[in-house]
């Protein structure tokens, strides 16, 4: 009977708290072998934390034989606190007493100076699957600059919370690429941080290309949403507090940049809402039930003169997000006097379009075009892409 207990302690000691182990479970368990005697800057936040949810920037800082030098900050800062597009200040780490770089403020890349004295940059930060999250920015821009640099990259990598599957959306047009729409992937790409990472140094959509190493997930599908790994979910930003949220800010984070449009931004269902100025929520809820979205339901919403709808989204359903997005921007724009395009100014549009990807939307929406036209309009770039990502995906 000891010897049958001290078995099964033996067994609950080895076993991970979770089946699923992250890019920083997998580098512990080779013992840092790819960081060993190297001098790294980190490129994290508060999501950069191991499955038993220690910090990885606490875990380097103490890691055998790696000299963690300096951290980088993206939007929102190391802490994730700060909102949306505003800028990220230099800092010192209280927890590992290191520099922190801000790459959400004076300079969305490191400089040459930021980078002096390193020989290995580190990504671990928890990205939600879709373009204008500027997290992939960040890393597209580090790799860039590892690449100019000659450092090596190393890639944690984390699952992707709306899964491997789910790829829909329009593309972004070359001239419309920007820091909330760095890469040339569908709105919802489908890919993990390390997968994207790997197709975007092959295909060199940035202007130099790294020496990339991606220390795989264990134990990750590409039908899983958060959910199913088992994982605790942190906060990746402030309007990202649950591990749903992503799907949330798929069905409303297009249209949000626009002018007189509520959408629970700031508040404490962020992206759940869609509703404008005098419109009637009743009639608007029977719209959006009528699209037949598979995992999305809506119930009626009015607060502060704004009509429309609340939404109740799971992550499984089979629906598509990016369409149910374009289908409540045509409506809330359809009932909306002046429309929103209207009553948006020239910095609003511009981020609308970036986000978008681009500016043919104005008029195609003011042409009447069928929300259904539009949305099949991006069925060929979004098959060409599931096409062309396949030699890149690791799960």
């Amino acid at each position: 009977m000891r010897i049958l207990l001290a078995a099964l302690m033996l067994v609950f000691t080895v076993l991970p708290l979770h089946a699923m182990q992250l890019g920083i479970d997998r580098l512990q368990a080779t013992q840092f072998e790819t960081l060993k005697g190297k001098r790294v800057g980190l490129i994290t936040n508060q999501t950069g934390a191991d499955s038993r949810g220690r910090l990885t920037r606490e875990i380097l800082a103490k890691a055998p034989g790696v000299k963690l030098v300096s951290l980088f900050a993206p939007e929102h800062g190391l802490d994730g606190k700060k909102l949306a597009g505003k800028s990220v200040d230099n800092q010192k780490d209280p927890l590992t007493g290191l520099t922190v770089h801000s790459l959400y403020g004076a300079t969305r890349k490191p400089t040459p100076a930021m980078l002096k004295g390193l020989e290995v940059l580190v990504y671990d930060m928890q990205d939600i699957g879709v373009r204008s999250y500027t997290y992939i920015s960040t890393m597209a821009r580090c790799m860039e600059a590892a690449g100019e640099a000659g450092l090596q990259f190393v890639v944690l990598d984390r699952p992707n919370p709306l899964g491997g599957v789910r790829v829909e959306g329009p593309p972004v047009e070359p001239q419309w690429i920007s820091f909330v729409g760095q890469l040339p992937v569908p709105y919802v790409h489908g890919m993990t941080c390390g997968e994207l990472a790997k197709m975007l140094n092959e295909r060199q959509w940035m202007a130099a290309r790294c020496k990339l190493n991606v220390v795989p997930m264990q134990g990750w599908q590409r039908n899983m949403v958060w959910k199913d790994t088992g994982l605790p979910w942190i906060k990746t930003s402030p309007n990202i507090p649950r591990h749903d949220s992503p799907a949330y800010y798929v069905a409303t984070g297009i249209v949000g940049s626009l002018a007189g449009l509520e959408t629970g931004v700031d508040g404490p269902a962020p992206f759940e809402i869609c509703a404008g100025k005098g419109i009637d929520p009743d009639s608007f809820t029977r719209y959006v039930q009528s699209l037949n979205i598979d995992g999305v339901q809506a119930r009626p919403y009015l607060g502060d003169g704004f009509g429309g709808c609340r939404l109740s989204i799971d992550p499984r359903g089979k629906g598509d997000l990016t369409f149910l997005a374009l289908a409540l921007l045509n409506e809330v724009n359809r009932r909306s006097k002046p429309d929103l395009f209207a009553k948006s100014s020239g910095e609003k549009l511009d981020i609308f379009f970036k986000v978008y990807g681009s500016k043919d939307i104005r008029d195609l929406l003011s042409r009447g075009t069928p929300v259904q036209r539009i949305a099949q309009n991006w069925k060929p770039g979004v098959d060409k892409f599931r096409s062309e990502r396949s030699p890149y995906l690791l799960y």
